[in-house]
């Protein structure tokens, strides 16, 4: 059985550095696409940022964000996580890890809708 599962969220202060980790069940890192999505308040669910393990696990990230996060993985564990720094306002949401079956595509894609496995999130939440 498929499943992720988030952990790491939390309340934060402006500035602060939280870092959610996504343990995946039921695959391995190596052979499904993960990426991470975030939902705001009213907003629609975005794309975030993934390895794209069919391009030697290079790194995308929303323009917007690439240079306050990172995203790791530690495959022994089969756990990603992602790293956000000087966090904002804005920045709070509920953030998700999604996984789709292979094939892998480059880049992968990061519309939510094509993504058929979701954990349950995390929430951020940035208080000014």
């Amino acid at each position: 059985e498929v499943r992720l599962v988030e952990s790491g969220g939390g309340l934060v202060p402006v500035g602060g550095s939280p870092r959610p980790f996504c343990a995946a069940f039921g695959f391995t890192l190596d052979d499904h696409a993960i990426l991470w999505f975030r939902q705001a308040p009213g907003m629609e669910r975005e794309g975030v940022s993934c390895f794209s393990v069919a391009d030697d696990d290079a790194t995308y990230y929303q323009d917007s964000l690439q240079v306050r996060f990172t995203i790791s993985s530690d495959k022994a564990k089969n756990t990603e996580s992602l790293q956000m720094n000087n966090l904002k306002p804005e920045d709070t949401a509920v953030y998700y890890c999604a996984a789709r079956d292979p094939p892998l595509a480059v880049p992968p894609p990061n519309t939510a809708s094509k993504y058929a496995y979701w954990g349950q999130g995390t929430q951020v939440t940035v208080s000014s």
